[in-house]
C-alpha cells in the first residue's frame, strides 16, 4: 500500500464523519478560527443569533486589520463592538494596529498539525506552518465557534515538487505566480496543493506563507508545507519552539495530481491588470510607466520581504513620480525593521511608512490615480478593488516592487545593475504580545454587554426557499466575477458592513449601478453568472446583502467554494448549467420559473461526486423554452436551503 500525503494525513486527523473520497462531503473537526473586523462584525452577530454563551475551540481570535481608517466614527463603533463581542463569548482580540491577521496568527498562535478555519479566504497562509488552514464563510466560523464541526468536499490532493534553490532577485511570490502563470486562477478549486521536495528546505516559513497565501488566488481549498526545521526556527525565533511538531508526507506518498517546479529556474514574474491569473515575466512589460508602488499586506508579509526593500533601496531614492507606501504587517515586525536600521533607510529613500494593516489591499484608501500604474506586493488586483475605478494594478514580489520604486518603471530587477544584497534577519523576533488582550474568565465574561452604536445592525429574517419560484433575472455576470464586484469592499461601503440594510445598497453596483433599486422593486429574482462565480474575498456579505434583496437563486457555468457555501448558508439556491450554451440564451430581464423544488430537491441524489448530482428542470417562460441545470448539494445544504438558511435552521431546531 502506497504512503499518505501531508494533506490527509492532517484531514484523517480531524475527521468526524464521512469518508476521505474525493468529492465527497466531510466534516472535521476545528481547533482554531480567525475572524477580522471586515468580516467579523457579522459573525459576531451570528454568535448572538445562535445564543452563544462562549466559544468551544481551543483559540479563536478577532482581529481589527482591515478597516482602520476612521473617517467617521462608524468605524470605532466596528471595533468597540468586536472588543465587547470578544469580551463576551470568549475571544482573543487583537485590536487595531495591531497587524494584519495571518502573519500575527502565525506568529502568535500556529501550531503544526492543528486545524484553523476563518472568515478570510487566505486563512489558508497557516499552511506554511504545516496546518489544515481554511478560509470559509463566517457563519461557518461561528457555528465552529459554537462547537459544530467544518462540512467540505473532500478535495483532491496536488502534489507539486519543488527542486534546487531560488536564484538572486527571485523570491517566494515568483513561485506562486508561477502556479498562476500555469494554471490560472481556476487550477486549484476543489484542489489541496501540497508542496514537498528537496527544493521545500530551501524556503523560510515565511516564504512558505507567501505560496501559502495565494493558494486562495488558485482557488483551492487550502495549501500545506511540511512542519520540518524550517518551521522550528520560525517557532524558536517566536519564543514558542515548544509548539514544534515535525510532520511530512511518507516517503512513498501518492497524490491524485502532480507537478514539479525547479525553483532555480524561476524569474522574475508579474501579474497584469486585472486579474492574478494575467501572469507574465517581468522583462516582457519593462519600460511600463509606474506612478505607485505599495509593499505590504498578508501575500508578503515576512520580515525579510520589508528588509530586502529597504536594501535595495539603502542610500537610493525613490523615482519622484512614484508614491513609494510601505504597511508594515504586524508590531512585531516593524519593531524588527527599526532595530536593524531598515526603518531609517526606508524613509531616507522617500517612502511614507503607513499603520499595520491591509489598508489598500482592501481599497481602505491608498486608490491609485486613475489609468496609472501600482505596483503592489498584494494578492489580489480585481477590477476596482484598490477603491479606483479603470484602476491598473499589478501584483509582484518585493524585489520587482523596489526596482520600479527606484526606476519609475517596470523594472526587472536583475537589470537593476548592481548586486543583490545581503539581508541578515535576528535570529529573535521582537515579540509584542502587550497588545493581544486575552480573553476574559467565563464569571467575567457573561456580564459583558454587547457596545452596539446605531451603525450597527442586525441580522436580516430570511425565509424559507417556496416550493414555486417565478422570478426575474435581474442581473447577468461574466466569468471570473469576484465577491468584491458582487459586494465591494473599500472606503465607502466597508464602514457600513455591520448594516446589512444599508450595505445592500453596494450590491452588483460594480457591474451594473441600477441593480439594487431594481432588484428591490422585482423581489423574488435570479442572478445568471459565468464560469467561477463568486472568486476571490470569502465575505458572506456577497452572498446575505443580494439575498435581502430578494436574491433567491444564482444560475452559473460553475462556482468558487466559499461563496457557494455562502449562498447556501443563506438560503440561495446555486445551480449550474448542465449545457453552458443554454448561459448565452437566457437574457436579463427573462422570466424564470422552478417548480416543485420541494419535492425535486429532496428526491435528488445530492452526491457530489461530479456523476450523480441532483438535476432539475427550468422552464423560460420569457422564451418558452426549458433546459436543465445541476447542483452539487449535499442532503444537508439541501435542507439548510429549504430552510431558508444556517440560523434559521438552527432556530427552529433548538
Amino acid at each position: 500500500m502506497a504512503g499518505m500525503n501531508l494533506a490527509r494525513k492532517l484531514i484523517g486527523a480531524h475527521l468526524v464523519d464521512g469518508e476521505m473520497s474525493p468529492g465527497s462531503e466531510i466534516a472535521v473537526r476545528v481547533d482554531q478560527t480567525l475572524t477580522q473586523d471586515a468580516t467579523g462584525t457579522l459573525v459576531m452577530l451570528e454568535l448572538e443569533a445562535l445564543g452563544l454563551k462562549r466559544v468551544r475551540t481551543e483559540v479563536s481570535v478577532q482581529y481589527v486589520d482591515h478597516n482602520l481608517l476612521q473617517a467617521d466614527e462608524r468605524n470605532m463603533a466596528d471595533h468597540l463592538f468586536l472588543r465587547s463581542a470578544a469580551q463576551r463569548f470568549g475571544l482573543w482580540f487583537s485590536p487595531p494596529g495591531g497587524g494584519v491577521s495571518h502573519p500575527v496568527h502565525m506568529q502568535r498562535f500556529g501550531i503544526p498539525g492543528k486545524s484553523l478555519i476563518g472568515s478570510d479566504s487566505h486563512t489558508c497562509a497557516a499552511g506554511s506552518l504545516g496546518m489544515l488552514a481554511i478560509g470559509v464563510g463566517g457563519l461557518e466560523v461561528a457555528l465552529a465557534m459554537a462547537g459544530e464541526p467544518l462540512y467540505l468536499t473532500m478535495p483532491r490532493v496536488w502534489g507539486v515538487r519543488l527542486t534546487g534553490a531560488l536564484p538572486d532577485w527571485v523570491s517566494a511570490k515568483d513561485v506562486v505566480l508561477e502556479m498562476l502563470r500555469r494554471h490560472g486562477v481556476k487550477g486549484g478549486v476543489h484542489r489541496i496543493i501540497e508542496y514537498h521536495g528537496p527544493g521545500v528546505a530551501t524556503l523560510s516559513a515565511m516564504d512558505r506563507h507567501v505560496i501559502a497565501n495565494m493558494g486562495a488566488e488558485l482557488g483551492a481549498t487550502a495549501t500545506v508545507f511540511p512542519s520540518d526545521e524550517r518551521v522550528r526556527e520560525f517557532l524558536r525565533a517566536e519564543g514558542r519552539e515548544d509548539d514544534f511538531v515535525e510532520l511530512a508526507a511518507d516517503p512513498d506518498a501518492e497524490y491524485d495530481l502532480a507537478d514539479e517546479i525547479d525553483l532555480a529556474a524561476l524569474e522574475p514574474l508579474i501579474a497584469k491588470p486585472s486579474s492574478p491569473g494575467s501572469v507574465v515575466p517581468v522583462r516582457e512589460v519593462a519600460g511600463t510607466p509606474v506612478h505607485q508602488v505599495v509593499v505590504g499586506s498578508s501575500a508578503n508579509p515576512g520580515l525579510r520581504d520589508f528588509a530586502v526593500v529597504a536594501a535595495i533601496l539603502r542610500d537610493r531614492r525613490a523615482h519622484p513620480q512614484v508614491s513609494l507606501d510601505v504597511n508594515p504587517t504586524s508590531r512585531e515586525i516593524l519593531a524588527d525593521l527599526t532595530r536593524t536600521g531598515a526603518t531609517l533607510n526606508l524613509i531616507r529613500s522617500g517612502a511614507r511608512l503607513h499603520q499595520t494593516g491591509c489598508l489598500g489591499c482592501i481599497g481602505m484608501g491608498q486608490a491609485p490615480a486613475k489609468g496609472r500604474n501600482s505596483l503592489r506586493t498584494f494578492p489580489r488586483n480585481f477590477p476596482g478593488r484598490s477603491g479606483t475605478p479603470e484602476d491598473q494594478v499589478w501584483l509582484c514580489s518585493p524585489e520587482t516592487a523596489a526596482a520600479a520604486a527606484l526606476t519609475g518603471s517596470i523594472t526587472d530587477p536583475r537589470d537593476l545593475g548592481f548586486d543583490y544584497p545581503a539581508v541578515e534577519l535576528p535570529e529573535t523576533a521582537s515579540v509584542d504580545v502587550v497588545v493581544l488582550e486575552h480573553p476574559l474568565p467565563p464569571g467575567l465574561a457573561q456580564d459583558v454587554e454587547l457596545v452596539k452604536a446605531e451603525s450597527i445592525g442586525s441580522l436580516p429574517e430570511l425565509d424559507p426557499l417556496p416550493d414555486r419560484l417565478r422570478v426575474p433575472v435581474v442581473l447577468k455576470a461574466g466569468d471570473d466575477v469576484s465577491t468584491d464586484e458582487i459586494l465591494p469592499a473599500g472606503a465607502k461601503a466597508l464602514p457600513y458592513r455591520s448594516d446589512i440594510a444599508k450595505l445592500a445598497d453596494f450590491s452588483f453596483t460594480r457591474l451594473d449601478e441600477s441593480y439594487p433599486r431594481r432588484a428591490r422593486e422585482a423581489g423574488d429574482h435570479a442572478v445568471i453568472g459565468g464560469e467561477n462565480y463568486g472568486q476571490g474575498s470569502s465575505r458572506e456579505h456577497a452572498a446575505l446583502a443580494p439575498r435581502s434583496l430578494g436574491l433567491r437563486v444564482v444560475i452559473a457555468k460553475s462556482f468558487a467554494r466559499i461563496h457557494a457555501s455562502n449562498l447556501v448558508n443563506f438560503g440561495v439556491l446555486p445551480l449550474e448549467f448542465t449545457d453552458p450554451a443554454d448561459y448565452d440564451a437566457v437574457q436579463p430581464g427573462d422570466e424564470l420559473e422552478l417548480d416543485g423544488l420541494t419535492r425535486s430537491l429532496a428526491a435528488a441524489d445530492g452526491d457530489t461526486d461530479g456523476e450523480t448530482d441532483g438535476e432539475l428542470a427550468i422552464t423560460n417562460v420569457s422564451q418558452n423554452t426549458t433546459f436543465r441545470v445541476r447542483h452539487h448539494l449535499s442532503p444537508r445544504q439541501i435542507a439548510t436551503i429549504l430552510a431558508g438558511g444556517r440560523i434559521a435552521e438552527h432556530l427552529r431546531d433548538r
